[in-house]
Order: structure tokens, then sequence, then C-alpha cells
């Protein structure tokens, strides 16, 4: 199986996931591959949203955080990009 099939079998192509991928690492402030409440609300005030407290920015990551530990992985992230 090829990658872009893989990833298409997913909900997107490569550059997709590649594009999620850059957006996913502008959140993640820290490097640590989990996007906190905090770094959610930095980076929405970065993008022009300064409204979004951290409790709304928690609010935000527990609707799409499917392991429940109140943390925002690239594939809960990435299934976030997907609903329909």
């Amino acid at each position: 199986m090829t990658p872009e099939h893989s990833a298409s079998r997913r909900g997107g192509t490569v550059a997709d996931i590649e594009s999620a991928r850059t957006v996913f690492e502008k959140f993640d402030a820290n490097g640590d591959g989990l996007i906190t409440a905090g770094e959610y609300k930095s980076a929405m005030a970065q993008l022009g949203d300064p409204f979004v407290t951290e409790t709304v920015a928690q609010a935000i990551i527990n609707s799409h955080d499917a392991n429940g530990d109140g943390l925002l992985t690239f594939d809960e992230f990435w299934a976030a990009q997907n609903k329909g």
C-alpha cells in the first residue's frame, strides 16, 4: 500500500496530512507532541482571536480528546479536522 493510499483511507492525502502537521506544530509550542489549553489559547491569540480563554480552549480540546487526558495529540487533531 502506498503512503498516498494509506493516507486517503484515513481521510486525506499526504499533502493534507503534512499541512495539518504544520498547523499542529504551530499550536504545539513546546514541541512535546501534545496541545495544551494554554498552547491552544496562545495560538488562537496569534491567529487574531484574543477572546479564546483557557477555559474555552480546554472545552474545545475536551470535545476532540479521544483518550480523555485533557490534551490533544496529532491523531486527535487530525480526526477533528476530518469530521464531516
